[in-house]
């Protein structure tokens, strides 16, 4: 068959089981997003609807390339271009589908807000202070989304609640959720549970579900937790013909309330499953994937396989010792530059880190030799005025949007102050300047209301630009403002206009909508754009799902990686997920592969000595050999 051709026997055998359920065990760089798109176009040739398919992972970046792959195979099969196409997706837009078009049955406005991470941090800073506690904001959302990521109710948490702490929690959790119902909005969280609630409690809205999708993939299924593995037992249900596809040697979210015992428990909660294993990579020399599955065997809490590739033996890899963090980085920078020419490009090179304060004397490293650079955790729609603009766009289709009105309310400024803003929020009727400039601004959010209702979506966005002030302020220099700054949020502002324009077919406000769901669930890695040719630094979680032709793994000592928290006792951390993090930074090395530490490093103000990490004696010393960066650059001057 046409779409079996280019298959190895594994994933031929993936592609061709159709009916029941199935787990595609794959490793790493072994083809499961090749293997799982030939499914989907393999379904589609055997008269499958594309319609009644659906393919769910975790990112914007993995959803869209496979959509790309589903697409292109599709088109090339000829014949499709009225049947429609699966919907591939990730699992929170995925919910904002559904609690869309189930608004009213889910008892949530149609037009919700979805509020980014920025938007739960401001809003718990203020309950925080309100309620005159100390508390770190994130840490409070993270101990909140522990609960809620592994199902667990208010109601059950509060009758589990018995010390001071827990029952303080309680009353943060009510003042939060209360918060998100005055604002007319949903977090990350709630995407997912309010979804779930959904298709439990209405068995109308289950059941039409059930029917729409008849055949359902998961990607990354090793990443899932408590609720999304119940979204798909629910949507599943019908008809079995679930396709999971994971490695729990990849599994590195745990702390985001990720389960292993998803995967590993799948053979029991959908019969008769057939369990296809992926183990020959594609990606790695051989001398990397040794030294990876060195590292990952010492594992107790996994899937065997026998991980193995036909490439050929490749560079041993390089280890290198230094003497500070700034040695390691001007070793790292050095190397990058003999590699850029030798003839790799910028962009196929990617400095890895357990923790993002090590970026610092890396970027000062690649400044001081010109070497250009990315680094990813600095997100396009978290830039001020980026969200500025959005903000006007959410609080004039959401009125009850309280916090994107705090945002925007002086920016430009308006001579509305804190006061008159609370009396605002009272609906409290007001005279005189005050009455007069608060008229106004609700006057601007329905004319701004009226735009996104009935222009295309880039129209839209540019009334807004221009009709809030926002065009002029961010184009003027100020005290703040250099002319350089203007410059450039003006580009990102135009960006913002760019994306905009691609939704503009869709009938408004639909278009708005989706760019507002985009910019909310924006990941680090949608921030890699195809041509940016610059070196990549980031964190290790935030490289999973790439591949680079060269990788240098830094920081690996003992505490910094593995990672130990400060209140984590040697009882309580996890070293089986540090080492699943090791290896999943190791398999992102297509060619060449540098590891490195430093005898010391500062961290949190203070010098600290360190000793190398346990997981280098993992890695068969016949496989590495000792970089220095001296005699290198000699030979470049």
């Amino acid at each position: 068959m046409k779409h079996t051709e280019s298959l190895n026997k594994a994933q031929k055998e993936a592609v061709l089981h159709t009916e029941g359920a199935l787990l595609i065990v794959a490793g790493a760089g072994a083809g499961k997003t090749k293997t799982l798109t030939h499914r989907i176009a393999n379904l589609v040739a055997l008269g499958v609807k594309p319609t009644s398919i659906l393919a769910v992972t975790f990112t914007n970046k993995a959803a869209g390339e496979m959509r790309e792959r589903v697409f292109t195979l599709l088109s090339s099969a000829g014949g499709q271009q009225n049947m429609g196409v699966p919907l591939v997706t990730t699992f929170h837009s995925l919910c904002v589908r559904i609690l869309r078009e189930f608004a009213l049955e889910a008892n949530i406005p149609k037009r919700f807000v979805i509020w980014d991470r920025d938007d739960s941090v401001r809003a718990m800073k203020a309950i925080l202070k309100g309620m005159d506690l100390e508390w770190n904001p994130s840490g409070v959302l993270e101990m909140l989304s522990r609960q809620r990521g592994n199902g667990v109710k208010k109601s059950v948490f509060a009758e589990q609640s018995h010390s001071h702490k827990e029952k303080t929690l309680l009353h943060v959790w009510e003042l939060y959720d209360k918060a998100l119902s005055n604002g007319g909005a949903l977090d990350f969280d709630d995407l997912l549970i309010r979804a779930l609630s959904l298709l439990k409690d209405n068995t109308t809205v289950r059941q039409l579900l059930q029917s729409r999708w008849n055949y359902i993939h998961v990607d990354e299924y090793q990443d899932t937790n408590r609720v999304q593995y119940e979204l798909v037992r629910l949507l599943g249900e019908k008809h079995g013909n679930v396709c999971a596809v994971g490695d729990v040697d990849q599994c590195i979210y745990t702390w985001r309330n990720a389960t292993i015992e998803n995967l590993l428990s799948f053979e029991r909660v959908f019969p008769n499953t057939k369990t296809v294993l992926l183990e020959q990579n594609y990606r790695s020399t051989r001398t990397i994937l040794t030294a990876a599955n060195g590292v990952i065997e010492k594992n107790k809490n996994r899937v065997p396989k026998n991980l193995y590739t036909e490439n050929g033996t490749g560079d041993p890899i390089g280890l290198f010792a230094g003497h500070n963090e700034d040695d390691e980085a001007a070793f790292v920078a050095s190397k990058t530059l003999l590699e850029i020419q030798k003839g790799v490009a910028p962009s196929h090179i990617a400095v890895l880190y357990r923790n993002n304060f090590q970026s610092r004397a890396l970027e000062e490293a690649f400044l001081s030799r010109t070497i250009p650079y990315k680094v990813l955790g600095v997100r396009f729609f978290e830039r001020r005025e980026v969200k500025d603009l959005l903000s006007y766009i959410r609080a004039a289709l959401n009125q009850k949007s309280r916090g994107d009105i705090e945002r925007i309310i002086g920016v430009p400024t308006r001579g509305i102050g804190k006061q008159t803003l609370a009396k605002m929020f009272a609906g409290e009727e007001m005279s005189g300047a005050s009455g007069e400039k608060v008229r106004a601004f609700l006057a601007l959010l329905e004319r701004i209301r009226f735009a996104c209702e009935t222009l295309p979506a880039s129209e839209a966005m540019r009334y807004t630009l221009e009709e809030s002030g926002l065009l002029g302020f961010y184009s003027k220099e100020s005290g703040t403002h250099t002319r350089e700054e203007a410059r450039e949020r003006l580009l990102n502002i135009h960006e913002l206009l760019n994306l905009s324009a691609r939704h503009d077919s869709e009938n408004p406000p639909e278009g708005l909508d989706r760019v507002l769901e985009e910019a909310a669930l924006a990941s680090e890695q949608d921030e890699l754009k195809e041509g940016a040719n610059a070196v990549s630094l980031m964190t290790v979680h935030a490289s999973k799902g790439l591949e680079f032709e060269t990788v240098f793994v830094t920081g690996l000592e003992q505490g910094l990686f593995p990672y130990v928290r400060g209140t984590e006792t040697e009882k309580d951390r996890d070293p089986e997920e540090e080492r699943r993090l090791l290896y999943v930074a190791l398999t992102r090395a297509k060619k060449k592969l540098f590891l490195s530490y430093a005898d010391s490093r500062a961290r949190y103000g203070t010098r600290e000595s360190t000793t190398p990490s346990e997981f280098l004696l993992d890695i068969d010393p016949r496989l590495v050999e000792h970089a220095t960066y001296e005699s290198e650059e000699s030979t470049i001057n």
